[in-house]
């Protein structure tokens, strides 16, 4: 798989992809695309019938805000995940179909192609981007 190094480039792939895009984060396809997919709820251990993703597709309230913002965004929200598990996790592009909701209401998605890693600098970058437009008051989605 290719690795995307700036958030640029996730963009253009955003912009360029027909097919809905998610971010996952975990140890990458070959640990994920098994038969078949899933994911744990962490807090019952409860299979899931999918991968836990976050969508990379532009919801319509988003308006005409920038895209790099958007991707920055979904990125931000949760780059905890990485810190979990001794930098084992990493974040990862796919395109896949809905199967369902998470208890997080997250989408549960079957993987139909594996695209990209996503760099630690795309990472970076993403997090200064947010972090210079928010006020201080949120984070990423961590319930720690």
């Amino acid at each position: 798989m290719r690795t995307i190094c700036d958030l640029y480039q996730l963009v253009a792939l955003v912009e360029r992809s027909r097919e809905p895009l998610f971010v996952r984060w975990s140890q990458g396809p070959q640990w994920d695309l098994t038969d078949p997919q899933t994911s744990r709820d962490e807090l019952t251990g409860v299979r899931l019938p999918g991968l836990s993703a976050n969508s990379l597709s532009v919801e319509p309230w988003w308006g005409a805000r920038p895209l790099l913002l958007w991707v920055a965004r979904r990125l931000y929200d949760y780059r905890h995940l990485r810190d979990k598990r001794d930098g084992d996790i990493k974040a990862w592009v796919f395109s896949g179909e809905i199967t369902g909701r998470g208890p997080d209401n997250e989408p549960l998605v079957i993987c139909s192609k594996p695209i990209a890693w996503i760099h630690e600098d795309a990472l970076a970058e993403a997090e200064r981007l947010v972090d210079a437009e928010g006020d201080g008051d949120w984070g990423p989605l961590d319930r720690r």
